[in-house]
């Protein structure tokens, strides 16, 4: 008997150390608040939470004494206090690397990202992260994370072996080849097995597999994001194949060309004449259709930064930055949403994570606000997840998801730079505490 209870102390002890907070009243107050919606930011108010959610949102001298009776009381005054931030592209398994990956998420959640949307990686790896940072055994955002589907001639890639182990290149129920032949319900089911919350359709598909895709996965209740060209299949057939976000501003230019690229793998430069005269009619009327089907727009600015820094004569960038920022900038005006998505990150010694260089070029090349660009990274990053009623407001019966700044980023979109403490799910983290990535844990990506 005593074997039998030691183990089940230990295994209550196990528990103990992963189980959420408990529901506990605290109330931060004083703080002007950016909610996430777009709206204007409101000093002095005060945000009431419970345990992993948030209870008010009110004016601190609407506060009653049965809000702050026995409750913890933080004090946030000259501070500015936003929802959690949402990376909407990122990758953290290709090829799996856990301590390399663990000590990105740590840096991520300690620089206020409490959810990053996973656009596809050997899943195996990221759902157990998933698990460790939900459980609270790693500091780490939350993850949402896609299964892909493309062409079997995709699987030629050698990233796909790297993300397969184990598994033949497009047999595993993550990274899935499909052709005509394929029995689609039952692709879509092993991708749902997955945990995964939506399906990637990559490449090398044409327009009515795509279509039929998109109808299955939505029919088994997965989200569906996309390339905006998924090679060959144009922009336009890709819209209408009806996903819920797409990737890439510059794929979108594709359509004005008359000879597309037939393959990612073809390194043809967009033609950047069709919009040197302003805002172009065709690409204006795919912008039209997304708004009228609520298609978001991973927009992954510095991507497009980041290629024209590693362009060569022999690979040359597909698009500029500023083609891309000025494809974004009239996706705005059209009424498009738009998200903050990375698909990189910045250098290990480097103390924020690259969604602030996003959010940046947002503002400085694509004419958002301060404040949409901060939407872009919350209610929007939330929406592309499909949980914009869960998470990316500061709202009564969302997660406590919280960032509170030093500086004002209303004023200067820079001064997101100044994080002194995150809550996720409740749970604090204070940038004080945060332990940067180490040499070692760098190191991890070249082993």
């Amino acid at each position: 008997m005593s074997g039998i209870r030691l183990l089940l102390a230990l295994c209550a002890l196990a528990l103990s150390a992963a189980a959420p907070p408990p529901a506990q009243r605290v109330v931060y107050r004083g703080a002007t608040l950016i909610d996430g919606t777009g709206a204007p930011a409101v000093p002095n108010m005060a945000v009431v939470v419970n345990g992993a959610r948030i209870e008010a949102v009110l004016p601190v001298g609407s506060l009653t004494v049965r809000m702050t009776e026995g409750a913890e009381i933080v004090d946030l005054a000259g501070r500015y206090l936003l929802p959690g931030l949402i990376d909407s592209h990122q990758h953290m398994a290709t090829p799996p690397n856990r301590r390399l990956a663990e000590a990105h998420m740590r840096r991520d959640l300690y620089s206020g990202i409490t959810a990053t949307r996973i656009m596809a990686d050997d899943l195996r790896a990221i759902a157990e992260l998933d698990r460790a940072a939900r459980a609270g055994e790693i500091p780490g955002p939350d993850l949402f994370y896609a299964a892909l589907v493309a062409g079997p001639s995709f699987f030629t890639d050698p990233r796909t072996a790297a993300v397969s182990f184990g598994y033949t290149p497009g047999a595993a129920p993550w990274a899935q080849a499909i052709a005509a032949d394929t029995d689609l319900p039952l692709a879509i089911a092993r991708a749902r097995g997955t945990g995964a919350a939506a399906l990637k359709i990559y490449s090398d598909l044409p327009p009515e597999l795509i279509r039929r895709l998109a109808e299955e996965a939505h029919r088994q209740g997965l989200l569906v994001w996309a390339h905006a060209m998924v090679f060959p299949t144009a922009p336009a057939e890709v819209l209408a194949a009806g996903p819920d976000v797409v990737s890439h501003t510059c794929y979108l230019a594709y359509q004005v060309m008359e000879h597309r690229p037939q393959s990612y793998r073809d390194r043809v430069p967009v033609d950047p004449a069709p919009f040197a005269a302003g805002d172009n009619p065709v690409v204006a009327g795919l912008f039209a259709a997304m708004r009228e089907r609520g298609i978001l727009l991973d927009a992954t600015l510095r991507v497009y930064r980041e290629g024209e820094r590693r362009a060569t004569s022999e690979r040359p960038a597909h698009c500029s930055l500023d083609l891309a920022a000025r494809l974004t900038a009239q996706a705005r005006r059209a009424g498009v949403l738009v998200s903050a998505g990375t698909d990189g990150d910045t250098p290990a010694a480097s103390p924020y994570p690259a969604l602030f260089e996003e959010m940046e070029l947002l503002v400085q090349r694509a004419g958002f606000t301060p404040l949409e660009a901060i939407r872009a990274a919350t209610q929007i990053g939330a929406m592309t997840m499909g949980q914009g009623r869960n998470m990316g407001v500061i709202a009564p019966g969302r997660l406590a998801n919280l960032v509170v700044l030093e500086r004002d980023p209303v004023a200067d979109i820079a001064n997101l730079r100044s994080v002194l403490l995150v809550v996720k799910n409740g749970r604090r983290y204070a940038r004080i505490d945060y332990r940067p990535i180490t040499a070692e844990e760098a190191a991890a990506d070249d082993d």
